[in-house]
Formats: C-alpha cells, sequence, structure tokens
C-alpha cells in the first residue's frame, strides 16, 4: 500500500494562500490579476515544497487542495492561467511539480469541493459544477495527477432518476475529465452497492472509502466491497485508490462519522495488507497521522 496525504500540514511550514471574491471585487482588473498572480505563484511553489515533504517523510501520495488557484471559475472575478502576469512561469513552476512526482512515484489526486454536483437537478449547479471540474482537470493535466474523485451527491428523493442525471452529465463531459473522474461511496446516501452499476455503465473506478461504509453500510462485507471496487481499477488499468480514517469518538462513542485525529491500525481492514492500492488518510493530524499509521503497520508486520 502507498499511503496518501490529505491536502494540508499541521507541523511542517508548509501552506497556501487564498482569497475571496469580495477582496478581488474590490480592486480593478489589473490589480485583481497582479494579487492572483502572486497567489497562485506561491500556491505552485508550495506544491511542490509539499510533494518533496511528502517525499522526505516517505508519503506516497498527496491530494492537492482544490482552491489552488483560488476563484478562478468564479462568475465575476474569474481568471485564465494565461490572463496572469507570472502565467508563464507558473506553467514552468507545474512542469516541476510533474517531474518531481513522475521521478519520485508520488500519486497525485483531487477532491472536489462538496458544492461539485453532477446529479443535481438545478441547471446552474450542474454548469457551475462542470466548470470546476474542468479548471481542476486543466491542473491535473499540467502536474499529472490521474484522479479527479467526487461524490454522488443529493438523493433528491429518488437515488435512480439522480444517478441517472448525472450518467447523462457525465457524457457530455471533456475527456480531460472523463479519464480522471471516480466516484467514492458516502456516509450517508450512495453505498458501494448504489454506485457500483454506474461506474460499471460509464467504465470510472470506484474510490472505496471503508469508514463511509461502515457509517453507511449496503450488506456487502468489506472484502467484497474491496474486490468489487478494486474490479473498477483494473478495468482502466490503474493502481485501486481507498480512503481510510477512524472515528472521533470510536465506534461506540456515539456518531461514528466525524474523523478522529490518528487512524487506530485495527481499522485497516486486513484484506488490504499486501494489495498494491493508494490509501488516503483522512486524519485531523495530517502527515503526524499518515506516519504513525505506517510505522503502526510496520510495527505490526513484525510481529
Amino acid at each position: 500500500m502507498r499511503f496518501g496525504l490529505c491536502c494540508l500540514f499541521l507541523n511542517e511550514l508548509v501552506t497556501f494562500r487564498t482569497t475571496t471574491a469580495k477582496a478581488l471585487s474590490a480592486l480593478d482588473r489589473d490589480e485583481q490579476l497582479g494579487k492572483l498572480s502572486g497567489i497562485c505563484r506561491d500556491n505552485v511553489r508550495n506544491l511542490l515544497l509539499a510533494l518533496e515533504t511528502v517525499q522526505r517523510l516517505g508519503i506516497n501520495a498527496f491530494r492537492i487542495m482544490s482552491p489552488l488557484f483560488p476563484r478562478m471559475t468564479h462568475p465575476v472575478v474569474g481568471y485564465r492561467l494565461e490572463d496572469l502576469p507570472d502565467g508563464a512561469s507558473i506553467q514552468l513552476l507545474l512542469e516541476k511539480v510533474r517531474q518531481f512526482a513522475l521521478h519520485n512515484d508520488i500519486r497525485l489526486s483531487f477532491h472536489p469541493d462538496q458544492f461539485v454536483v453532477l446529479s443535481s437537478p438545478h441547471p446552474a449547479v450542474v454548469r457551475n459544477s462542470v466548470r470546476e471540474l474542468e479548471y481542476q482537470a486543466q491542473l491535473a493535466e499540467a502536474i499529472g495527477a490521474d484522479v479527479i474523485n467526487i461524490h454522488a451527491g443529493g438523493v433528491y428523493s429518488d437515488k435512480r432518476v439522480a444517478l441517472q442525471r448525472l450518467c447523462e452529465v457525465f457524457t457530455d463531459l471533456p475527456d480531460s475529465v472523463k479519464v480522471r473522474l471516480t466516484l467514492e461511496n458516502d456516509d450517508t446516501s450512495y453505498t458501494v452497492r448504489d454506485l457500483l452499476p454506474v461506474c460499471e455503465r460509464l467504465s470510472i473506478p470506484l474510490v472505496y472509502d471503508v469508514h463511509h461504509h461502515r457509517c453507511n453500510p449496503d450488506g456487502l462485507s468489506v472484502e467484497e466491497a474491496t474486490r468489487m471496487a478494486s474490479e473498477t481499477w483494473g478495468g482502466v488499468g490503474r493502481e485501486p485508490y481507498c480512503h481510510i480514517s477512524s472515528p472521533r469518538g470510536g465506534w461506540d462513542g456515539g456518531n461514528p462519522r466525524p474523523h478522529a485525529d490518528y487512524i487506530d491500525p485495527a481499522d485497516v481492514p486486513a484484506c488490504w495488507r499486501g494489495l498494491e492500492m493508494t490509501v488516503d488518510v483522512e486524519a485531523k493530524a495530517k502527515e503526524l497521522a499518515v506516519v504513525r499509521l505506517m510505522e503502526d503497520l510496520d510495527k505490526g508486520a513484525e510481529l
């Protein structure tokens, strides 16, 4: 297994900048682009630093924060990379990121925010979602990321109809999005069993979140869900991707959905041991949690 860090660090000195549409709206267009250019340049430099850091820590996957280029798809203050004064130098930095990830075998992914909903019955929501996915695909192409992972969205009183809408929207997505898009089971609405037919129909992989599956069971065992999700990745010739987390209050401590600071090694399915797969660690202690889990599993293997 290769383990992945999600977006941010707790102790390491790696940070990313952002801004708001309100702050940008107070500036004229040249000032907007100048400010955005500096933020995007700094963020790509820090993305390279992030990859250097995870490589040093022995972490082999990194989920990139969605607003690496903040407000890029905003209807009023949005922009293209070529609009920025530092656009050319930012492109060169993106290529450095791609080369570093390639040479160090660090798998890169994106996980768009919850407002990206392809199953929505509201056309404006779908348009905005597609625009965001196109932006993330542009970044993914530049740096060599192979996964843009989304949830199916809301049920809207009828799962079957909602998933049909998702399938119809998928058909019209650009190829740069289609080849990277994955679906993930969630902890309240869509289970592995719900999503597998969609993944098979669209020939897209399923990211299996074992914590979500435990919170929102569907009759499949963890072993069955792992095998069936892995088969969707085999169909496209890529390494399976999974998520792991532990409940903050334990499995008997009330609501199991909030994530703990660290991962209880007992929550890692035994059937995952020895598999070639990427596992994103979703824990509040960030890189500390990833490193501790790897150490805990190594100790367990030695016993």
